[in-house]
């Protein structure tokens, strides 16, 4: 089954949440993700702890189809893409420049807290580096979930995730939280721990399953302050 989007629209602003962990702006032609953490395995490497080398390969190919199903025209990359210095090793720079030319877009990054150790990314890259945030528009994007005036901000950090539970059966899910303000992005690599959300009246919760992304009914008690 073809990955599909859900459209989802904020004020008078239509975006698609991806279940590729992306969001796709089609009036701007944006695709937006957080919290890559390139290079996390070999940071674990370098402290004797083996992982399985093809997180970054997975993430890169999950990255390439959002592009290719959006057809986006920029690609905004909202902090953390970089998961240390020891992570950025030769091999690591080489693979992403090999998938780099694959992809004739504009690539720009917003800084994050672990991308304060770079003074500039690898020139085969070819990103852009911003900080503190980048406003487009309607909208903001930055790191960190603070409300901006004047833009509906988009963020990451916090890697958001969902519990579902139906008797004895639980899943945990990686998902968008969508506050009055700021909505945050989950995060994009799929090799990163999570933050359970609990919403509250007026917050929206979507979550990534499979190739779809679906609204996650709130609890009674938020179901029942939205309504009073």
């Amino acid at each position: 089954m073809a990955a599909r989007g859900l459209p989802v629209r904020l004020g008078g602003t239509e975006v698609e949440l991806r279940p590729e962990r992306a969001l796709y702006w089609p009036g701007g032609g944006v695709l937006a993700v957080a919290d890559l953490h390139w290079g996390k395995p070999e940071s674990f490497h370098q402290h004797g702890i083996p992982l399985p080398p093809e997180v970054l390969e997975d993430d890169l190919a999950r990255l390439s189809a959002a592009l290719h199903a959006t057809r986006a025209r920029r690609l905004l990359l909202v902090g953390d893409l970089v998961h240390s210095r020891r992570g950025l090793t030769p091999e690591v720079v080489r693979r992403v420049a090999d998938w780099r030319t694959g992809h004739e877009v504009e690539m720009v990054l917003i800084r994050g807290n672990h991308d304060r150790h770079l003074d500039a990314l690898p020139t085969a890259w070819r990103m852009e580096m911003l900080e503190p945030h980048l406003d487009e528009g309607p909208f903001r994007f930055a790191h960190h979930p603070e409300p901006a005036r004047g833009h509906y901000v988009w963020a990451g950090h916090l890697h958001p995730t969902v519990r579902l539970s139906t008797g004895a059966d639980r899943l945990r899910l990686p998902c968008f939280h969508l506050g009055e303000g700021v909505g945050v992005l989950p995060a994009f690599s799929a090799f990163t721990g999570g933050m359970d959300i609990r919403p509250r009246a007026g917050e929206r919760l979507f979550a990534i399953a499979g190739d779809s992304v679906v609204e996650v009914p709130p609890p009674r008690s938020a179901r029942g302050a939205r309504s009073r």
